[in-house]
């Protein structure tokens, strides 16, 4: 499948002109993930957009997010999460990379709390 970088760099500019919202760990929202090279994880829409967990903030400015992703691939770096937005969602822990709070698009809800602490604990182990 081809690429549309060029597409995606016209979309960056305008993001990057913005100011990203406040988020908290737990959180869920739809981000503007782009489109990356090789096998990273893009964005899936028109819009370069993915829901993603937010696993911690870092800063004002940045976060530390895991994407999500309706695939029924099982692996234990995949767990799932429930449902996001009627869709059942698994957490791609290999995929987890530090963002701008300005790819944030639009809050969706908050992982159970419990849930959200065996994720971390996942991703702890992975380390």
């Amino acid at each position: 499948m081809k690429k549309d970088f060029d597409g995606w760099n016209e979309n960056k500019k305008e993001i990057n002109e913005k100011v990203g919202p406040f988020c908290h760990e737990r959180e869920i929202w739809w981000c503007a993930l782009g489109v990356n090279v090789g096998f990273e994880q893009d964005g899936s829409d028109i819009e370069y957009r993915r829901p993603i967990l937010i696993l911690k903030g870092l800063s004002q400015e940045t976060c530390l997010v895991i994407p999500l992703t309706t695939s029924k691939s099982v692996h234990k770096f995949r767990p799932a999460i429930g449902m996001v937005e009627d869709k059942e969602a698994c957490a791609l822990l290999s995929q987890m990379k530090v963002i701008d709070t300005k790819r944030l698009v639009r809050k969706i809800g908050n992982l159970d709390k419990k849930l959200f602490e065996e994720i971390r604990k996942t991703v702890k182990d992975m380390l």
